[in-house]
C-alpha cells in the first residue's frame, strides 16, 4: 500500500480543518489518531434518551444521566457518562502536580468531544506583530464555517470581532434569564461602550435546531453540539483520506526526502510531510521526543476566573424549567487600556444544574438548614467566565520523564491576580448597569491549564529562531513537519481558541508546499 503523501496527526479541530484544506487541493490525506471512541453501552444509552421529546423525560431520566459527571474524578471533564475523550492526568504526567488543570486527550475529535462550543475570532488588535494577520485568517474564518456550524446574530460584537460576520445567521433562543439580562445590556449600551465594554448573544458551534434540553454540560443527547467527530465523518466519505484509528506517535523524524512517524508499538509511517495537531500536550510530547537537544517547552495559558453575580430583577418564571441550554449565552468583551492593552473576554452563564450544587457544596454545609435558601439563590445566580491574555497569565514549562510521559514546572506571573482583579471589578461596574451585582469577593480563579486555552509553546514568527516556528508552522529546522495545533499561536488571546485555530490549520493546510 502505498502512504498517502500528507499525514495529519490528531482528528481533533486542528487536525479536521487540515485536512479539508489538504483534500481540496486534491492531497492524499492519512490521518492517525489514538482512535478513543464512546463505549457502545454509552452510546446505546445516548440513542435510548433521545429517542424521545425532552418534554417526555421525567426528573429521573434526566438525573440518571447527569448523575456520572458528578462522579468524575478531580480534573476529569465527563460526556454522555463517559471518560473516553479525556486522559488522565496520570497517564500524560509521570508527577501530576496539584496545580494542573490541562489535560490531553487520545479519543477521535480530541477535546471537541466535550468543549463548551463558545466560537469568536481573535481581535485584530491582538494579532499585531503576528506573521499572521486577521486579512490572513479571514477566508479560512469563512471556509471552516461551511463544516462547522456558528449559531449566532448579529449584533454589536461584529464591528470589534470581523472574522467572521454574523449576518444571515441565526442564533439559539437565549434562556429568560439571558434575554433579560441582553434587553437590559442593551438599553445601557451608551454607558457600557463609555466604559470599553461591548456585549452580545454568544456565538456557538452548534445546531439551531437545539431542543433547548438543559443537558449540554453532560453531552448533548441529540449530538447537535459539534464535534470533530461530525467532519471526521464526512471526511472519510472522501476517496483521497484515509483514517487510522489507535496509532499513537511517539517521535518524528526527518530525512531529505520524506518523514518518518514512529508508532506506538514500534510500526514506522513514512510520507512526504506531516501535519502535527495532536493537543498541546501530545504534541509537546512528541516534539520533545524528536529533539533530544530540547530539554523543555513552554505553554502559555489564558488565566480565567469564575465571577458570581445575581440579578436584581424578579425572574418572570422559574430558570430550571422550561426549554432553555446551558451553553455560554453572553459574550462581553473589556477593551480599556485601564484593564488591560488587551482584549478581555468573558463568556456569561444563566442557570444550570451546577449552580445550586455548587452553592450547597460550598455554602449551606457551614450553614444548619440553609440548603433550601441557596437552591433558592441559585435561580438568582449568573455566573461570569473572564479570560485573559496569555501576557498576563502563568506559563506551564514541559519536560519528558524517562518513562515517556511529561513533567510540568509552573512559571507563575506575578501580574495575573492584580489584572484579573481588575478585569473583574471592571465587568461588575458594567454588569450593575444591567441589573446584575457582582460578587467580586466570591471570584474563583481556575487552576493554571483549566481555561484550555493553551498553546504558543513553539510560535510562529517572520524570522524564526530556536524554539520558533515559521508562517507554516514549521519549527526551526524542520522543512517538513507543520505545527496545526495551538502550539504555534504566537500567543494566546482572551477569546475563544478553537475557532481560531481551527482557521490557522486550514490556512497551513490549504498554503503548505
Amino acid at each position: 500500500m502505498t502512504e498517502p503523501a500528507d499525514i495529519v496527526i490528531g482528528s481533533g479541530p486542528s487536525g479536521v480543518s487540515a485536512a479539508m484544506a489538504l483534500l481540496a487541493r486534491g492531497r492524499r490525506v492519512l490521518m492517525l489518531d489514538g482512535g478513543k471512541t464512546l463505549e457502545p453501552e454509552a452510546e446505546a444509552r445516548r440513542v435510548e434518551l433521545a429517542s424521545t421529546d425532552p418534554t417526555g423525560w421525567g426528573a429521573r431520566e434526566r438525573d440518571d444521566w447527569m448523575a456520572p459527571q458528578y462522579r468524575a474524578a478531580p480534573g476529569q471533564i465527563r460526556r454522555y457518562g463517559s471518560d473516553f475523550a479525556m486522559e488522565t492526568g496520570a497517564d500524560t504526567f509521570a508527577d501530576l502536580p496539584g496545580w494542573m488543570g490541562l489535560r490531553a486527550s487520545r479519543a477521535s475529535g480530541g477535546l471537541s468531544n466535550l468543549w463548551g462550543a463558545a466560537v469568536l475570532p481573535y481581535a485584530p488588535a491582538d494579532m499585531a506583530g503576528w506573521p499572521v494577520t486577521m486579512e490572513d485568517l479571514a477566508p479560512h474564518y469563512r471556509a471552516v464555517a461551511e463544516f462547522l456550524p456558528v449559531a449566532a446574530v448579529q449584533d454589536d460584537l461584529d464591528a470589534l470581532l470581523p472574522g467572521l460576520p454574523m449576518e444571515d445567521r441565526a442564533g439559539i433562543a437565549p434562556s429568560l434569564q439571558a434575554r433579560a439580562l441582553l434587553a437590559r445590556l442593551s438599553a445601557r449600551r451608551g454607558d457600557l461602550a463609555a466604559m470599553g465594554v461591548y456585549a452580545g448573544q454568544a456565538r456557538q458551534a452548534a445546531d439551531t435546531g437545539c431542543h433547548r434540553c438543559g443537558l449540554c454540560l453532560h453531552g448533548c443527547p441529540f449530538g447537535l453540539i459539534w464535534s470533530a467527530r461530525d467532519t471526521l465523518a464526512r471526511l472519510r466519505e472522501h476517496p483521497g483520506f484515509s483514517h487510522r484509528p489507535g496509532a499513537v506517535v511517539t517521535r518524528i523524524e526527518e530525512t531529505r526526502n520524506g518523514i518518518t512517524l514512529h508508532l506506538q508499538g514500534g510500526a514506522t509511517v513514512t510520507g512526504t510531510r506531516a501535519y502535527l495537531g495532536a493537543g498541546v500536550l501530545e504534541t509537546a510530547r512528541i516534539l520533545l521526543a524528536s529533539q533530544p537537544d530540547r530539554a523543555e517547552l513552554v505553554l502559555r495559558d489564558s488565566q480565567h476566573a469564575f465571577l458570581p453575580m445575581l440579578h436584581r430583577w424578579r425572574n418572570r418564571a422559574r430558570p430550571d424549567r422550561g426549554r432553555f441550554h446551558t451553553l455560554p449565552q453572553i459574550f462581553a468583551e473589556i477593551a480599556s487600556a485601564a484593564v488591560s492593552p488587551h482584549l478581555v473576554h468573558a463568556q456569561i452563564y444563566t442557570w444550570n444544574e451546577h449552580f445550586p450544587r455548587d452553592l450547597v457544596e460550598n455554602y449551606a454545609r457551614k450553614i444548619p438548614f440553609s440548603a433550601p435558601l441557596f437552591t433558592a439563590l441559585a435561580r438568582r445566580l449568573i455566573v461570569a467566565q473572564i479570560f485573559l491574555h496569555s501576557d498576563h497569565s502563568h506559563r506551564i514549562a514541559l519536560r519528558l520523564a524517562g518513562d515517556g510521559r511529561l513533567q510540568a514546572r509552573l512559571e507563575a506571573n506575578p501580574e495575573m491576580e492584580t489584572v484579573m482583579k481588575s478585569a473583574a471589578r471592571h465587568l461588575g461596574r458594567a454588569m450593575g448597569k444591567a441589573g446584575l451585582s457582582a460578587l467580586t469577593f466570591a471570584a474563583r480563579p481556575g487552576a493554571p491549564g483549566s481555561s484550555f486555552h493553551v498553546g504558543a509553546s513553539v510560535p510562529m514568527a517572520s524570522d524564526p529562531g530556536p524554539g520558533q516556528s515559521d508562517a507554516l508552522g514549521r519549527p526551526a529546522g524542520w522543512q517538513r513537519l507543520h505545527l496545526i495545533d495551538a502550539s504555534s499561536l504566537p500567543a494566546i488571546p482572551a477569546t475563544t481558541i478553537t475557532y481560531s485555530v481551527m482557521a490557522n490549520a486550514h490556512r497551513i493546510g490549504a498554503a503548505a508546499p
